[in-house]
């Protein structure tokens, strides 16, 4: 296990190299060519942080919090203002050790996202990991709105040796979780997958959807402990921060899933999501393989970055 961490940290760090060129490179740009703080000196420190994909909001929060800690600490040279943008930057990437208590009760996942950013992938690479780990995993296919995503999703369950409950296309998602209920509760299932439609364009058929979803559980499952994870393209950057804040007006989303941070030089928009929404990055994928999703490691993520 530790040799797949370290595999997974190299991996996470060649992935994150151009994120941590254009803000390092940005950053040192900046500070060695002021000999002084001065306004100009903020304005392009925050220009270095937007162009990272930190976003505007937590940008404009960091150079705030620069000139305060200044102020107080009499600071003159712009070399010292360094540690201080590093620090800032990394403690926004807390996660607390709650986020995966529903790893120690029976829980039922909704896994939302729209086409292409890979949804269908991270749910088995999920069931995989949540198998590895010794959980009695169940995938319900009630993504039953586009073509192929059933039948990508039994794919994968079988790859990775897992059951899951299915129907044909267009046939009501909702009938899909009822007898996924059925199979998980006869066969005692920790965790039970659902994959759904991301259909963002109307959000009210999203809501209503994942009502109808929730009223059934309400109804067959009343103890399970819910959790919707939405699952973002982190080489988008804002357009990833968008779709996150055009979800959470949707839903109660509980955690956050980047994929394709690997080769990105957006890896910044974890720190957005987290510091502008205040929804923890609960896994990062950072390839193809099933053991290239993990659970995210604040301390890790910060040091592939910073050094």
């Amino acid at each position: 296990m530790e040799k797949e961490k370290l595999g997974f940290f190299s991996k996470l760090k060649n992935g994150l190299n151009k994120t941590r060129i254009n803000l390092l490179d940005g950053l040192d740009s900046v500070i060695h060519g002021f000999s002084e703080i001065d306004d100009s000196f903020y304005e392009e420190l925050e220009e270095v942080l937007v162009m990272a994909d930190i976003g505007v909001y937590t940008s404009e929060e960091i150079i705030e919090e620069l000139k305060t800690s200044v102020k107080i600490e009499h600071i003159k040279n712009p070399e010292e203002c360094k540690s201080f943008l590093i620090d800032s930057l990394s403690k926004r990437l807390y996660v607390s050790e709650d986020n995966y208590q529903f790893e120690n009760k029976q829980s039922i996942i909704f896994v939302i996202g729209v086409n292409g950013v890979g949804k269908t992938t991270t749910i088995g690479k999920l069931a995989s990991n949540f198998k590895n780990d010794g959980k009695r995993v169940l995938i319900a296919a009630a993504d039953t709105f586009r073509a192929a995503a059933t039948e990508q999703l039994e794919a994968w369950a079988n790859r990775v040796g897992v059951q899951m409950i299915g129907a044909s296309e267009g046939a009501d998602p909702a009938s899909v979780i009822y007898d996924a209920l059925q199979s998980a509760k006869s066969k005692d299932v920790d965790i039970l997958l659902c994959d759904t439609a991301g259909r963002l364009h109307n959000k009210k058929n999203l809501m209503e959807e994942l009502k109808k979803m929730n009223r059934i559980i309400d109804r067959e499952f009343p103890n399970a402990h819910r959790e919707n994870f939405l699952v973002l393209d982190a080489s988008t950057g804002q357009n990833a921060l968008n779709q996150a804040k055009e979800f959470k007006d949707a839903c109660d989303i509980t955690g956050i899933i980047l994929t394709k941070m690997d080769g990105t030089a957006k890896g910044g928009i974890a720190i957005a999501i987290q510091s502008e929404l205040g929804i923890p990055v609960k896994y990062i994928g950072v390839g193809e393989g099933v053991e290239d999703l993990q659970k995210f490691d604040p301390k890790a993520f910060a040091k592939a970055i910073f050094e």
